[in-house]
């Protein structure tokens, strides 16, 4: 009989997505001969009924959707079926839902795109229901444990670092200080990376500690140097000076921006305006290397699937594909190394990055 592998995507949406499920649909059909039932809307397409999952045919996976933005498959990042919030109020274990649709689909194993928590999640659902997983990391925040790259992170560099490129000619023209908050959550990937490739004078990120004060030397020091602005880049995840968190009013990081921006303007003279990148930089067009790594990445999961390894991760390691135990990953998120070579590389370039410990 074709053995049959569940494929769905979970957690927020990346660049990348469509190209990993290219990947796994592709290399199941035409390497080993076996389907693929996308199932919709992550976790969601598994607990409702009826099931909403349906198999993919290999003819209309061409080049167009590797170049294609978001998932085909609709994703959820909300909802543990292990904890699961019912319209009543109510908290409900719905794992042996999810358990029951996954052997009535005649499934034998699930490819899952995720980032830690959804893995996290996705995971404990296998273990207790003795379903055969296979994961694949997607995050725009690149703190999956495991892995060097996720799908998404790069694309959402570039367009954070697009950005800065655009604001630097508006701070100069005006003799502003522009602040640009990036998404990461308590990871400062992002913001670390793009602020160097975009020559950023300060980047804040939550795994260093900052002062306002060292914000606006390291501006005075650009005014005495003769420069007349300054690109501030801060991590969504940034707290306080305080050590608040600074979150919407769902809940939801948001609006550390505009917290440098009155602080900046409170302790310089200088007038500061403020760019929230948000979610444009869930929604771009793949590059490259999110469609080569989601590629690389689908293709090892389905070799794992052929060879019965079962609770590992593929990954990019090294600037090679390769995977790890899946015990490895979960339940952990990777920060930037306050010591490593990138942090380094900003405090030699001037850029401040918060008081050295």
């Amino acid at each position: 009989m074709t053995k049959r592998i569940g494929l769905l995507t979970s957690g927020g949406d990346c660049a990348g997505l469509n190209a990993a499920i290219r990947a796994v649909v592709l290399a199941a059909n035409d390497t080993y001969g076996f389907e693929v039932i996308g199932i919709r809307n992550g976790t969601e397409g598994l607990l409702a009924r009826p099931i909403k999952a349906e198999t993919l045919d290999p003819t209309l996976f061409d080049g167009a959707m590797l170049r294609q933005a978001g998932t085909l498959l609709g994703t959820v990042n909300r909802g543990d079926p292990t904890a699961y919030p019912m319209a009543n109020g109510e908290i409900r274990d719905r794992t042996d839902e999810f358990v029951e649709s996954y052997k009535t689909l005649g499934l034998d194993g699930l490819i899952v795109i995720g980032g830690d928590g959804s893995l996290t999640i996705l995971r404990r659902l296998a273990q207790a229901g003795g379903l055969n997983l296979i994961a694949i990391p997607k995050t725009i925040d690149n703190d999956v444990a495991g892995t060097d790259r996720s799908i998404g992170f790069h694309t959402a560099l570039t367009v954070a670092t697009e950005a800065l490129d655009r604001l630097q000619p508006t701070a100069a023209s005006h003799g502003r200080v522009m602040v640009l908050e990036v998404m990461g959550r308590n990871a400062g990937h992002i913001a670390l990376e793009a602020g160097i490739a975009g020559g950023a004078d300060v980047i804040l990120v939550p795994e260093l500690n900052y002062s306002i004060d060292g914000v606006a030397a390291k501006i005075e020091r650009l005014r005495v140097s003769g420069r007349n602005f300054a690109l501030v880049v801060a991590a969504e995840g940034l707290r306080t000076t305080a050590g608040g968190a600074v979150e919407t009013e769902a809940g939801r990081f948001g609006g550390i921006g505009h917290y440098l921006a009155h602080q900046i303007e409170q302790v310089t003279d200088m007038d500061a305006r403020v760019t929230v990148l948000g979610y444009t930089q869930r929604g771009a067009e793949p590059g490259h290397h999110d469609r080569v790594i989601a590629t690389a990445m689908g293709v090892r999961a389905v070799d794992l699937f052929a060879a019965g390894q079962f609770d590992r991760m593929a990954a990019w390691i090294r600037g090679a594909v390769d995977d790890v135990p899946l015990d490895e990953v979960v339940g952990r998120s990777v920060g930037i190394d306050p010591d490593g070579a990138l942090v380094r590389s900003a405090r030699a370039l001037g850029i401040y990055m918060g008081e050295a410990g």
